[in-house]
């Protein structure tokens, strides 16, 4: 055969060689935003706290804890994505049961453990592959989803049904892109009607049953946070000083070490590049799972947990645990993860 008859061979052989490495570029796309995202998430903490009595551990503790998660999620899923999904269900379900006794700070926790089981269920589920285990598996999430509802805070009772219910619809979606855009559109409500009620912008002011349920002391904890936030916008009061410097939770009976809101926490502790970083590292995970290879439901359902802890963090305290944030991590690896066996 003659070099101008291997020509057009040689060109199909380049061009399928290119067209392979920028799929492998976007590919780690996800993953190189995401160690950007929590080391600036890290090191502004510690510029937060440069000259000041600051704490930084906590909140780079929250970043470890989400990095290791992650990193066991993706692993675990590219192994054994159902069994490890379902196990993570089942985990949730089991430490938000052993917690459910606990004081009433730890409802933020037990609302968000339970929240991010149902969506490990749920994706579970979607991704067996006989109609048994998948059924077994439904029927997982929906165990988890009425232990919310009986014996849980209201809060998680609301958010495991919420992630069930739209972990079934998310099989009528043929495009992902157009899911995560509306779920990332109820995170940012949730965030902007946080801060509105802080700074008194509420439009007609707060109605009397919503502020019964968000009671007067959340409230108070809220604006001082937002007080903190407009006093110093850049770098905040520092971290973990909000408790030493809010007169709400110097009055309150119980001690109170954080506002009960992870946006407003930011605010207080890191200025508004704090705030910045948080939004960041949720659009992150959203941008990984519109990236992943897994299928649209179960991008959708880990999306839709990942969106109801967003909620939750905005109108309580569920980002303070450790715990809480390695689950959101571990979730978020397990619906990007890679099969060994799949091809690039």
């Amino acid at each position: 055969m003659t070099s101008s008859a291997l020509g057009p061979v040689v060109q199909e052989r380049d061009r399928d060689h290119d067209s392979e490495h920028r799929s492998q570029a976007l590919g780690s796309a996800p993953d190189i935003a995401g160690v950007a995202i929590l080391a600036s998430c890290a090191l502004w903490a510690l510029i937060s706290a440069m000259g000041r009595t600051a704490r930084p551990e906590g909140v780079l503790l929250a970043v470890l804890a989400v990095a290791a998660g992650y990193a066991c999620g993706r692993i675990a899923g590219s192994l054994l994505p159902v069994a490890c999904a379902a196990a993570a269900g089942l985990a949730g379900l089991g430490l938000a049961l052993a917690t459910g006794t606990g004081p009433s700070g730890h409802q933020g926790l037990d609302a968000a453990q339970l929240t991010l089981a149902t969506g490990a269920a749920c994706c579970a589920a979607w991704a067996a592959r006989g109609a048994a285990l998948r059924s077994a598996l439904w029927l997982l999430a929906l165990t988890i989803t009425l232990t919310a509802v009986v014996s849980g805070p209201p809060a998680g009772g609301a958010a495991s049904g919420a992630v069930l219910l739209c972990s079934l619809a998310a099989a009528r979606l043929r495009r992902r892109l157009a899911g995560l855009a509306a779920l990332g559109l109820v995170a940012a409500i949730a965030v902007g009607g946080c801060w509105a009620v802080a700074a008194g912008a509420v439009p007609g002011g707060l109605p009397s049953s919503l502020r019964s349920h968000l009671t007067e002391h959340r409230i108070r904890l809220w604006q001082d946070a937002a007080h903190l936030a407009g006093a110093n916008p850049l770098r905040g009061a520092g971290p973990d000083l909000f408790a030493e410097l809010s007169p709400a939770a110097a009055a309150s009976p119980e001690p109170e070490i954080t506002p009960h809101s992870a946006p407003l926490q930011q605010a207080a502790g890191q200025g508004l590049p704090g705030v910045a970083l948080l939004g960041a590292v949720f659009a992150w995970m959203l941008y990984a799972l519109w990236r992943s290879p897994r299928s649209t439901p179960v991008a959708l359902t880990a999306a839709a947990a990942l969106t109801a802890l967003a909620v939750e963090a905005s109108l309580g305290n569920a980002l303070s645990f450790p715990q809480v944030t390695a689950g959101a991590g571990l979730l978020a690896g397990l619906a990007t993860a890679r099969h060994l066996q799949a091809p690039p």
